[in-house]
């Protein structure tokens, strides 16, 4: 069976999260949007726990609400600033690994994503000694992020490397920058939402399908791993470039540097002052291995997929994908095709255009066609995506490095 994962989540219990992040609405908005099995995020977190425990237990590592299945997951950071995702195989192994960080996470219980006074070899062998597989989050990311710190794996996690099993690419990156890195070859790429909010604009806005035999903790750690025929067979997110730090740019007026500007005006901008702030696409440059991709045999197809709101504002002219506006085409296309990730990649788009207005549809299929421009994000501000027709116009200072830009699916 083929199965749609978005593995890294959080809870009403972070910060900076929405206070919708309940168990049960994420249940039902994952359905929503075509996921079978979601994260539970922050299952470390005492109250999260307490939440959790109240689920239908499936088996040790997996639970439902819903018809939706969770697996445990949470994130963590480092005493190097380096976030890790752990997804653990039971509700006892994720208390042993609590048990065992509890003197060195001093908010353990405030925060949903903790802070460990550890480095990143010492976390792995915690995650190895409970069975809990790990790997870095957002590696690219120019904050909290693997390559913002370290230069390789084995600078992170020492001589734990080897148990590391996937890498999660970020919002700002994609398959053909990491498989640039001759290191994460042998590794799966996760590509999951981060979502801090339940609703269709940021849950699963990246999600990862899996072959598996069944929605479990075991089949999925068999597809991570690649083991009996299990295995990824799909990556889906967003273009890179719309990704808050793809290009290097400033971090409070988010002008827009090259590399080689940026380092001549030392990482200082020149219209207000900040700081300019490492692009991925500059950093992976930095520390790639090959100067063009070079994916494995296992590698599995990476699809450019935007929120299907976010297409449908831009195509009917709302500012915002959040209106009541956009809301009634969207849920016309749901109660049609039952949830987003159908209209966005299986269903014919004949059949997209017998329920919806003739711009939502002529949007949907520019997107699979690779009928738009990207325009970059960077510095904290995320790009955004030109559909064919949209009354745009980019700054003028921006307007000479966008020439010639690719279209979505020649990344």
């Amino acid at each position: 069976m083929e199965i749609n994962c978005d593995l890294h989540i959080h809870s009403k219990y972070s910060i900076g999260s929405s206070k919708n992040m309940s168990i049960e609405l994420l249940s039902t908005e994952a359905k929503k949007k075509g996921i079978q099995l979601l994260a539970t995020g922050d299952c470390l977190h005492s109250g999260w726990l307490k939440e959790i425990k109240e689920l239908e237990e499936i088996d040790d590592g997996t639970f439902e609400m819903n018809g939706t299945r969770f697996v445990l997951t949470t994130e963590v950071e480092d005493n190097h600033r380096v976030h890790h995702l752990l997804i653990f195989p039971s509700l006892s192994s994720t208390l042993d690994f609590r048990k065992k960080i509890a003197s060195s996470s001093p908010n353990l219980d405030t925060d949903g994503r903790p802070n460990i006074a550890m480095d990143g070899e010492e976390i792995a062998q915690l995650a190895k000694d409970v069975e809990a597989l790990i790997g870095p989050s957002h590696a690219f990311t120019p904050w909290t992020a693997l390559y913002a710190y370290h230069d390789s794996l084995s600078s992170c996690y020492g001589d734990l490397e080897d148990y590391i099993s996937f890498v999660e690419l970020g919002l700002s990156a994609d398959t053909h920058y990491a498989d640039r890195i001759a290191e994460l070859g042998r590794l799966s790429f996760l590509t999951n939402s981060d979502a801090h909010s339940p609703y269709p604009i940021r849950l699963a806005r990246e999600f990862n399908r899996f072959h598996v035999k069944d929605l479990t903790y075991t089949e999925l750690k068999k597809a991570l791993l690649r083991k009996g025929g299990r295995k990824p067979i799909l990556n889906v997110g967003l273009p890179p470039q719309e990704g808050k730090y793809n290009e290097s740019a400033c971090i409070k007026c988010f002008t827009h540097y090259t590399l080689r500007e940026a380092m001549m005006h030392k990482w200082k901008c020149t219209k207000c002052g900040k700081r300019i702030k490492k692009g991925v696409k500059d950093r992976v440059n930095e520390i790639a291995t090959y100067e063009l991709p070079k994916h494995p045999s296992h590698r599995p197809k990476y699809l450019y997929l935007v929120p299907l709101a976010e297409i449908i504002s831009k195509a009917i002219g709302q500012k915002s994908p959040q209106t009541k506006t956009v809301f009634k085409f969207w849920d016309a296309l749901i109660s049609e095709f039952n949830d987003e990730v159908s209209v966005l990649v299986d269903v014919d788009i004949e059949d997209i255009a017998k329920v919806t207005d003739e711009r939502v549809t002529d949007a949907i299929s520019a997107l699979r066609k690779g009928r738009v421009i990207i325009h970059p994000g960077g510095g904290g501000q995320y790009g955004h995506v030109e559909f064919p027709g949209e009354d745009y116009e980019p700054e003028a200072e921006q307007k000479e490095k966008r020439e010639g830009q690719m279209s979505l699916f020649e990344f």
